[in-house]
């Protein structure tokens, strides 16, 4: 009998499986000195099992399920609606039956019952389930609560949770249901309470939600709660609410609605005493389970029940510091264009290659600007500098030191101090680098980092084991001289200097916007946007050959260029593409994480891009479309310059902009080289890297080669000497990638969890527009194409590309758009500068872009002022 009925008392987080999360969390909540929880039992999921093991209809229904994606509505819903049926109708087993019978008799048989749904997959670190099975309040008599078992087992198969768990990677045929018999509770009041506000996330601050009657007005959204806000013993936030309606619980049986009288709507639910009391009871639980919570509750007789405590599973994690100080960390990823999660390699490549001082949480990288926001010294200079890179972030900061009393301002004997570790980690921006225009210095640049390359890839060859990790490393620390050269950087800032200067003296004297926009247009030496050109011509070799792309067109395995040589044509299409891949095949989308897939090791990652060029332009379109954006440059050039000279001190207003023209037609195109080289040295490393894996899978240390990603680089060179690793280790971060996932890291996070989001002041735009950051002039209308992945994208010449970010790898996309609208960047990005090199109005930093924005709308993309129309 004990097999298939536990009380709660019996029950702790041993028994997940046995009980599911719901069931688990009530009996650890009664572990709680203090904490009231309504008495009951739970049938456990071999109940569940034992009823249906031996159904033949049910297990048939299952193997269908199993065979369709999330994206078969309609087939859902129909076996669904079949499985729940046969559930239904299943008899429950009768020692099932007996142990419900038993505790029934021992609670009493005549008291009215919850009876809820609680599932294996349920309040789970990366899937909350939550919602998604049934519950019934309520119910009276050992009849009516057997037939509710049943009810709950069928909910397992609501289409909605069929459908959760097909997009999570859930087995529906090994998630369990357990159902929770618990003793009603006729309350007052009830509601929700979150030890982390679920606005901000701010740890410190805990949110409570409440209303009259039973909770389930609030759940199924019929009455607009009353909100609470509680920090640190205090309520700092009331908002009460019109309560028009409750549900009650009938004598009978079942619930009702009542109207409230329309004196009582606008009380307050709870006196100010009940909320620092339920507040304090919310805190003891978080501290219980050691993360923030999601708790369910209820008032009755002055005392407070506690009927649910649920993990909130949407908070973004904390940046840890051991200090007990105040700290704000600012995204990384938001500023490399990068901001899905890093696997654990990625993450120790990126600390091992960068200078700045950096916490790792939900898989991205922070930095913490505390120290420097808190020096006036060196404030000024890192919020210019984050400006220029994503003025959210700036934004969002200006919000923290404007509050004042969350960073402490440093004494002014530590001023300097600070400004100078802020260098350190922040190149400046600002400084006019003092160089000649001397074109010859960004070839000898390209070519030292060639060369050194080269030099990699025969010496590496030499290298393996613990002597390996010793060269990876020792090279790592010649590639971070590299990224800081003084040189490299003086081109680099030179530059952006240069365009900046055009952009606010052409404004003051010719009353023209953004002028560099169009400066900027097919410079030399950008390996960038040459990556997208070279692919055109890719589809120039390939576009006589109607075989080669009826091929292409089939293309599935990333072994297709073998198969090539088959077809008339395929030859010369093999050895473009190779040609491609050789100067390109490093590249991918992120790739700053040395874990990702690179084109060379999946070339048709490239081939629905170049199926769209042969489709979309005519022969020699890449050097027409750099002839043209070259043309339209010297254009403005002449333009601006003879229109100078016609101002008072004409002839040297146009001598010092023909200087910043130089600047920016010689230097702006090598801002995009130091990152082609760090990520073409990366490849190289990865390539040695999975050679050691190869060895490690042969002595059966790891499953397979991309287990490696999982660890970080001094682990990896451990397992490498010691040929020793915990398999559990693994699974474990395999686990935590997949929550890491789901998450949106936020720009600017504090040490209280806190996600601070900046805003865009500006004024004067139409009424509906969505406000973004101008990064490259002109106004476009088209039709949008909203892509998450370069590889889903299918884009017709002309189309707008809507998407979270853009890092290089997306630059052959550029050649089909005609314009360009992100959710993150800055002017300084490399979606921006390609937009601007190709002639692409651009507006980036456009929060929640790729949702308000549907795939096929029509938009007005306004690159000059910063907004987009939708039409």
């Amino acid at each position: 009998m004990k097999k298939y009925v536990l009380e709660f008392q019996e029950i702790d987080k041993t028994r997940q499986m046995v009980v599911g999360g719901k069931g688990v969390n009530l009996g650890e909540l009664l572990k709680i000195q203090g904490i009231q929880v309504p008495e009951g039992f739970c049938v456990t999921t071999e109940a569940y099992q034992k009823a249906l093991e031996q159904n033949v209809a049910f297990h048939a229904l299952l193997d269908q399920l199993t065979m369709l994606n999330a994206t078969d509505r309609d087939q859902i819903g129909e076996i669904s609606r079949r499985i729940r049926q046969t559930i239904i109708e299943t008899e429950i087993p009768s020692d099932v039956a007996g142990g419900v019978a038993h505790y029934l008799s021992q609670l009493g048989d005549e008291h009215a019952y919850a009876v809820r749904s609680s599932a294996t997959a349920e309040d789970l670190p990366h899937a909350s389930f939550a919602g998604q099975q049934n519950t019934y309040l309520n119910i009276i008599g050992k009849e009516a609560i057997l037939k509710h078992i049943s009810k709950c087992w069928a909910s397992l198969f609501t289409d909605r949770a069929v459908i959760y768990r097909i997009q999570n990677g859930f087995d529906h045929s090994q998630v369990y249901l357990s159902v929770v018999i618990q003793r009603m509770v006729f309350p007052q009041s009830s509601g929700i309470l979150f030890t982390a506000d679920p606005i901000t996330s701010n740890r410190k601050l805990l949110s409570i939600d409440a209303s009259f009657g039973l909770g389930e007005a609030l759940v199924s959204g019929l009455v607009s709660p009353d909100c609470y806000k509680v920090r640190d013993g205090e309520i700092v936030e009331k908002r009460i609410a019109t309560k028009t309606l409750a549900i009650y619980g009938r004598k009978e049986g079942g619930t009702e609605t009542h109207e409230i009288d329309p004196d009582q709507q606008k009380t307050q639910t709870l006196t100010d005493q009940q909320i620092l009391q339920l507040a304090r009871i919310g805190r003891q639980i978080e501290a219980y389970f050691g993360q923030p919570q999601d708790i369910e509750w209820c008032l009755a007789q002055d005392t407070f029940y506690i009927v649910q405590s649920r993990p909130i599973t949407t908070l973004y994690p904390i940046p840890e510091d051991n200090d007990q100080e105040n700290h704000v960390y600012v995204s990384v990823g938001h500023q490399q264009m990068m901001i899905d999660p890093m696997k654990p390699l990625g993450l120790s490549f990126w600390l091992l290659t960068t200078r700045a001082p950096m916490r790792n949480a939900g898989g991205r990288l922070f930095v913490d600007v505390t120290p420097m926001l808190a020096s006036p010294a060196s404030r000024e200079m890192v919020l210019n500098n984050l400006g220029q890179s994503d003025p959210l972030i700036k934004d969002a900061l200006m919000t923290v030191i404007e509050r004042g009393d969350f960073i402490k301002s440093l004494p002014n004997d530590k001023k300097e101090q600070s400004a100078v570790k802020s260098k350190e980690a922040i190149p400046p921006a600002g400084s006019q680098a003092q160089l000649e225009i001397d074109p010859t210095i960004v070839s000898d640049l390209i070519q030292r980092s060639q060369t050194s390359i080269e030099a990699l890839k025969q010496n590496i060859q030499t290298k393996s084991g613990s002597d390996l990790f010793d060269f990876i490393q020792e090279d790592i620390q010649q590639l971070t001289k590299m990224l800081s050269d003084p040189q490299s950087l003086g081109v680099i800032i030179a530059a952006m200097d240069a365009s900046s200067w055009i952009n606010e003296k052409m404004n003051e004297w010719l009353g023209e916007k953004n002028a560099a926009d169009t400066l900027s247009q097919s410079v030399p030496n950008n390996i960038t946007s040459e990556m997208g050109l070279a692919l055109l011509d890719v589809a120039d070799v390939i576009r006589p050959y109607p075989k080669v792309i009826d091929y292409l067109q089939h293309v599935k395995d990333e072994r297709f260029l073998d198969e090539l040589v088959k077809f008339d044509g395929g030859q010369e299409t093999r050895d473009a593409i190779c040609a491609y891949l050789d100067k390109y095949g490093m590249r991918c989308a992120g790739e700053i994480d040395i874990t990702r897939t690179r084109w060379s090791e999946n070339p048709t990652t490239l081939v629905p891009i170049i199926l769209s060029n042969i489709k979309n332009f005519e022969p020699n379109a890449g050097k027409r479309k750099f002839e043209q954006g070259r043309r339209e440059a010297l254009k403005k050039e002449q333009e601006l310059l003879d229109r100078l000279k016609l101002l008072s001190d004409g002839e040297q207003k146009a001598k010092e902009t023909k200087q910043r023209i130089d600047f920016i037609r010689n230097f702006s195109g090598f801002r995009e080289y130091p990152k082609y080289a760090m990520v073409n040295r990366y490849f190289v490393y990865k390539q040695a890297l999975l050679t050691e894996a190869e060895q490690l899978v042969q002595a059966g240390v790891i499953h397979e080669k991309e287990d490696i990603y999982y660890l970080t680089f001094e682990e990896l060179r451990e397992v490498v000497l010691t040929k020793k690793l915990d398999d559990r280790i693994i699974s474990k971060r395999k686990d935590e990638y997949k929550l890491f996932e789901k998450l949106t890291p936020p720009r600017v996070i504090t040490s209280d969890g806190e996600i601070i989001a900046g805003q865009y002041k500006r004024e004067n735009l139409p009424a509906d527009a969505i406000v973004g950051l101008p990064v490259s002039s002109g106004v476009i209308e088209g039709k949008a194409r909203v892509i998450l992945n370069m590889e889903d994208a299918d884009l017709e010449d002309g189309d707008i590309l809507v998407t979270s970010f853009t890092d290089p790898s997306w630059t052959p996309l550029f050649v089909s758009i005609k314009g360009l609208v992100t959710e993150v960047g800055g002017l300084m990005t490399h979606g921006a500068v390609i937009a601007r090199e190709y002639g692409l109005p651009s507006v980036v930093g456009v929060e929640n872009a790729t949702k308000l924005i549907k795939d096929g709308q029509r938009i007005r993309v306004n690159g000059t002022e910063g907004y987009i129309e939708i039409l």
